[in-house]
């Protein structure tokens, strides 16, 4: 009998030992999109909710990690609150996720969320967290329930390629303009040929946008876009508009390329540190989102969805 506990309890150590050891790996200076659904419940009744967030890890303190919120939004029901005075921290290096502040809703600065994620598994390159937690709107208190997934971007180590950093190409792809889908095995092949296999999805059936529409980079990095579709292009930063359709973006003057037509180029250099969205405003689904960063030794390019995210 004895015998039995002991094994028992070291079966259950080596359990908790491993449970321990897996945990997302977060570190500074890492640029993520913190993207998921859920529910927001009340003793009366249940609503939709969901959070799209960029976050910029900072610098590491025992096992916590601060990190800024950069942009993002929550939304709930049919209301949308912008991210605005957020704090977050990435606890234990990465196993859990607490966020605490103020988003602005339709009526002003009046609604805290309060969230808390725990590490539910992980890959190469992202990992799903299960959170809770409260949204406090001035009529309600709503306990929050999501399933997310904290992506990643994957990194690419500068001194072990030949490609340098101002000679970056992002392409973007035939079709783009129509948001429409590959129809046949020759414009798969087409895509194929715009971009390095390590920039094209799996399921060729969804047509992507740019060849990566997520990217890290240090201030000062200069990056080609190529207009490989049949129709001219433009891009511009700016700041999205929540929830307004008919004017989803607003520039704000630090990136435009004018006019790429087809066949062309264009250059953008990235000046100054912070968080960049880029749009094509006659196309606005067209998006690509920029993390620009000091103090980073590693460019990094990553592959989203490209469907407006």
């Amino acid at each position: 009998m004895k015998k039995a506990i002991l094994l028992f309890s070291l079966f259950v150590f080596a359990i908790g030992y491993f449970v321990d050891e897996s945990y997302a790996e977060i570190s500074e200076n890492q640029a993520f999109i913190l993207e998921g659904s859920g529910f927001a419940v009340t003793e009366d009744f249940i609503e939709i909710s969901e959070i799209d967030m960029g976050l910029l890890s900072q610098q590491q303190r025992g096992s916590t990690i601060n990190f800024m919120i950069e942009d993002g939004f929550v939304t709930l029901a049919d209301e949308e609150f912008v991210i605005s005075d957020l704090e977050g921290k990435f606890l234990r290096e990465g196993r859990y996720i607490r966020i605490n502040g103020n988003v602005e809703g339709p009526t002003g600065f009046d609604t805290t969320i309060s969230f808390f994620g725990r590490l539910v598994d992980e890959s190469k390159d992202a990992a799903v967290y299960g959170f809770t937690g409260r949204i406090n709107t001035p009529d309600e208190s709503f306990k929050i329930i999501y399933t997310t997934k904290l992506s990643n971007l994957s990194q690419i180590d500068v001194t072990q390629t030949s490609e340098k950093l101002e000679d970056i190409t992002i392409h973007i792809l035939r079709g783009s303009s129509t948001q429409g889908l590959i129809n046949s095995y020759i414009d798969a092949s087409s895509i194929r040929e715009q971009t390095s296999s390590t920039e094209i999805p799996s399921d060729l059936s969804r047509l992507r946008y740019f060849s990566s529409d997520r990217i890290s980079v240090e201030p000062g990095t200069t990056i080609t876009i190529m207009n490989n579709d049949v129709v001219s292009h433009s891009i511009l930063s700016g700041k999205e508009n929540y929830g307004d359709r008919h004017n989803p973006f607003t520039a704000d003057g630090r990136i435009s390329t004018g006019e790429i037509i087809s066949g062309k180029t264009a250059n953008i250099t990235f000046e100054d540190a912070g968080f960049y969205r880029l749009y094509d405003p006659d196309y606005p689904w067209m998006r690509i989102v920029a993390y620009v960063f000091p103090d980073s030794d590693k460019l990094v390019l990553g592959q989203g969805k490209n469907f407006g995210n």
